[in-house]
């Protein structure tokens, strides 16, 4: 729980300041919303609310910011550190969505890949739905919309399910960057399929397995850090996404 620097600036804030409004958290983070709702979960056993939704520090919360102060910190913290944000910026991006607040950079960034997907499955003559791809008959026209139709319905999906659930709202436009993020691996498939001899199009098959679990884990990241949820929860919404992804597939007869 330490080992990210803004949650260790959170307590520090707190135990200073005694309590904060979400506003002046986040103008004081300089984070967006669904990272710092992020952190703030994360701290929840340390944290409590005012009658005015204020935050401070409970009496858990009031020791740890103690013992960073006196610079008590665990011996491994920094080995623990270094090695967790490696894993981590491999597997879940998490550097890469943790800048997503600079929606002017991100936004556009997330639409290429979106486009750059569409694209590359009209061309490969492959149909995406969501998490998966069928050979198709479309027009080239129609292969590009429905590939976009397919991310943006995700997006909204998510973002109804994370409201219902957790009842988490705002940071919608980081959510559809982080998600538009979260593309990428499935939008470089197109093209690694075209590439692939018909003599071994099986191995297709395995390269599509091994960018579905990735874009998985990203798509668990881009809701983590564009709704501000903890990593487990928002495990649990993409396996929703996924399940609803097969039972649509199910129902239409292309899995069996």
């Amino acid at each position: 729980m330490l080992r990210d620097p803004a949650r260790r600036r959170i307590i520090k804030i707190l135990g200073n300041q005694g309590k904060i409004g979400f506003k002046e958290l986040k103008h004081e983070l300089g984070l967006g919303v669904g990272t710092v709702y992020y952190h703030l979960d994360m701290l929840s056993d340390f944290l409590t609310q005012d009658k005015h939704r204020k935050y401070m520090l409970n009496d858990r919360g009031r020791l740890l910011h103690k013992l960073l102060k006196e610079g008590s910190l665990p011996p491994g913290l920094e080995i623990g550190e270094a090695f967790s944000h490696r894993l981590g910026g491999w597997l879940f991006l998490s550097h890469v969505f943790a800048k997503t607040v600079r929606l002017w950079i991100f936004l556009p960034v997330a639409v290429a890949v979106l486009v750059l997907g569409a694209f590359g499955s009209a061309l490969a003559r492959l149909e995406p739905v969501f998490f998966f791809y069928f050979s198709s008959n479309r027009s080239f026209e129609g292969m590009v919309l429905i590939s976009l139709f397919y991310w943006i319905g995700l997006f909204l999906l998510a973002d109804a399910t994370i409201y219902v659930l957790f009842r988490r709202r705002g940071g919608d436009l980081q959510l559809f960057a982080c998600l538009g993020l979260s593309a990428l691996p499935l939008a470089l498939f197109p093209y690694v399929y075209m590439m692939i001899p018909a003599e071994v199009s099986w191995i297709s098959r395995y390269v599509l397995l091994v960018l579905q679990v990735w874009t998985l884990l990203l798509v668990s990241s881009a809701f983590s850090f564009g709704e501000g949820l903890r990593l487990d929860r928002s495990i649990v919404v993409s396996l929703i996404v996924l399940y609803l992804n097969i039972a649509l597939l199910m129902l239409q007869g292309r899995l069996s």
